[in-house]
């Protein structure tokens, strides 16, 4: 750790404080030096189930399960479908009440967001690493004739 943290000075960038938190670190720097990152997902799948109010009053947060698949052709012609189940939280207050109000199971739906992780305690008391997408934005697609 002390060789990293002379590697930051040495380069003019001294941090001041680093807090871990559910595998997510910050640091804050005291120089204009820092290097730009990205954490973006887009997702356009299905909807597997009513999206769930959790949290607190203070803090509520809604999440739904989120379908997505791609198809592979082999050689011989089978065609494999591999699906995969994203978990998708919604914090800011005008899109977390219209996805609890309006989104329903079999609605396909464009997710924007970012990934992140932490640990979940289940109620035996183990502990899971879990990921989800935070939401910025979703998008409801509805078919014409509004049928799902």
């Amino acid at each position: 750790m002390q060789g990293n943290l002379g590697r930051f000075v040495r380069n003019g960038v001294r941090p001041l404080l680093a807090k871990s938190n559910l595998h997510t670190t910050n640091v804050y720097y005291d120089s204009q030096v820092s290097e730009k990152t990205l954490n973006q997902v887009t997702l356009l799948g299905r909807v597997g189930a009513d999206p769930q109010k959790r949290g607190t009053e203070d803090h509520p947060v809604i999440n739904f399960p989120l379908a997505t698949h791609f198809s592979y052709k082999y050689e011989s012609g089978d065609v494999l479908q591999k699906t995969d189940w994203h978990r998708i939280s919604v914090f800011r207050p005008g899109l977390r009440d219209t996805v609890y109000k309006f989104l329903k199971k079999g609605q396909r739906v464009y997710v924007t967001g970012k990934l992140s992780y932490g640990e979940i305690k289940l109620d035996d008391g183990q502990v899971r690493s879990a990921s989800t997408v935070i939401a910025d934005d979703i998008i409801f697609f509805q078919p014409q004739g509004g049928k799902i």
